[in-house]
């Protein structure tokens, strides 16, 4: 094993501080109202760490790099202009792509965004993984006294790379779902579970067997690592879509982890370790939020084959009442208060900014407001929360799940616009449905619910009937969202 290298005690501080402001950051990021604080505080972070970690990892010379030391952290007396320009060169790329990419997306394609985006992160630790086992020894991880790498450093960059190449390419039909490029209906291969498992054991194997010998068994891991992300994705539909948003974020900060261990950089390690277990513990309480353990996530599909078998996309046959953009505005009108449920449809019509000056409207006349949001309500953790705050709703309006179901029994209207699966009572009452035991918003408690929907056939991503439609406190406002609401607006007005 290569020698411990040391570490500049000024180093280690800069990281310390850049591990603190990560902290921070996830902090605040926890609520709306303190989120770009949060956000503020992990771009501080980052540049401490980047800084620091150019300052201390780019000798002048190569004459410098060898008095270094394999894998030691020594302040450079003079950077190399050339190596430095290559690298701001990049961080100036990536940040104008950066900046580009998030002006110009569309708040509802945020969920493709971030799919995208952990899958650059998967790629990047791929691609570290690759450079330093094709030059370890510029990344010092060769073994004292010989030619070869590092029994551990192998370990650590099999591991590295494996998290990595699944993450990526894991993402990257995440991003194909997500986006509609490939149907969000679980994609179910026959022996998927056994070819799964297979493959993972195999990478396992694989790892084991390359951190003692057979150095060439390392492309077998990276080439093992994409086969599996891709067939690990595939099975999972859109019902399931938040929980592997939040999964491919822990995979992500997994890989920049394990690449951290492999460079020998704290900062890398400690923001790994963060966002992996950060993503871990969201994963879990997406899974609660659905009644569904991350495993039966992990092995297909909300529903499974009874999901994927669409038999939720015909018309349906069942008397239900349909009421008016005039119907609706006349009831809110006359309401006490009324409690407002979104859902994706509302994302795709971006009727958030009409939704909300239909509030504005109904608080004049002495209504209250109030928004309800599903844990997994959207195509990602939060998604109902980004567009509210975008449309300026006061975070004051906007509850969680538990901390308002159990107003809806003392509220005159539920106004539910695009969310199906997450109101459908039959969570609660019917054993044989996929979503049964998924805790839900308990809007048919409501006096009466209007639910806008764009037309009676097809069903929400777990492929289900909506037994709310047909009660008989229930009115259907069958229309594009956005338009809907344009039209209440104007008979509010």
């Amino acid at each position: 094993m290569h020698a411990a290298a040391p570490v500049n005690p000024w180093v280690a501080l800069a990281y310390l501080v850049a591990g603190v402001c990560f902290i921070l950051a996830l902090r605040g990021l926890s609520s709306p109202i303190s989120s770009r604080r949060g956000n503020r505080l992990g771009m501080l972070g980052m540049a401490i760490a980047v800084v620091t970690t150019i300052l201390t990892h780019l000798p002048a010379t190569q004459a410098d790099r060898g008095a270094c030391g394999p894998g030691a952290t020594c302040f450079a007396p003079a950077l190399d202009p050339t190596m430095l320009a290559l690298i701001l060169g990049a961080i100036a790329l990536g940040a104008v792509i950066g900046m580009t990419t998030a002006r110009r997306i569309a708040m509802t394609a945020m969920p493709q965004l971030v799919a995208a985006f952990h899958s650059l992160v998967g790629m990047a630790a791929v691609l570290v993984g690759v450079a330093a086992y094709l030059n370890p020894s510029a990344f010092g991880i060769l073994e004292l006294g010989g030619g070869d790498i590092a029994k551990g450093s192998r370990i650590e960059l099999g591991l590295g790379v494996a998290i990595g190449a699944i993450t990526f390419s894991g993402s990257v039909i995440a991003f194909l779902k997500l986006n509609g490029n490939m149907s969000g209906k679980p994609i179910l291969l026959p022996g998927r579970h056994p070819i799964n498992l297979a493959l993972i054991v195999a990478i396992l194997a694989c790892v084991s067997v390359f951190g003692w010998t057979t150095p060439a068994l390392f492309w077998g891991i990276v080439v093992l690592s994409f086969i599996v992300g891709f067939l690990l994705i595939i099975p999972i539909g859109g019902a399931d879509m938040p929980v592997v948003v939040s999964m491919l974020n822990s995979y992500s900060g997994w890989a920049a982890a394990a690449m951290g261990f492999t460079l020998g950089n704290s900062a890398m390690i400690v923001t790994g370790a963060l966002v992996g277990s950060s993503g871990a513990i969201l994963s879990y309480i997406m899974c609660r939020a659905m009644n569904r353990s991350f495993i039966s996530v992990i092995a297909g599909g909300f529903g499974g084959d009874a999901a994927a078998g669409g038999g939720g996309g015909a018309a349906i046959d069942r008397p239900y009442k349909r009421g008016s953009a005039e119907d609706a505005a006349f009831l809110m009108k006359q309401a006490e208060q009324v409690i407002i449920v979104p859902g994706y449809g509302m994302a795709v019509a971006q009727a958030q900014h009409t939704l909300r000056e239909m509030a504005d409207l109904l608080k004049k006349e002495g209504v209250r407001v109030k928004y309800a949001i599903h844990p997994v309500a959207g195509r990602m953790p939060g998604h109902m929360n980004v567009l509210l705050a975008e449309a300026n709703v006061p975070y004051d309006d906007v509850f969680e799940l538990e901390d308002i179901n159990s107003e809806f029994a003392q509220t005159d209207v539920a106004f539910v616009i695009g969310a199906n699966d997450v109101t459908n009572p039959a969570a609660k009452t019917d054993k044989t449905s996929p979503i049964y035991g998924m805790p839900v918003l308990d809007v048919e408690k409501a006096k009466t619910v209007l639910f806008v929907k764009r037309s009676m056939g097809g069903a929400g991503y777990a492929g289900v009937e909506n037994e709310l439609f047909f009660r008989d406190n229930t009115m259907m406002l069958l229309a594009d969202a956005k338009k809907m609401v344009e039209e209440i607006v104007k008979s509010l007005a």
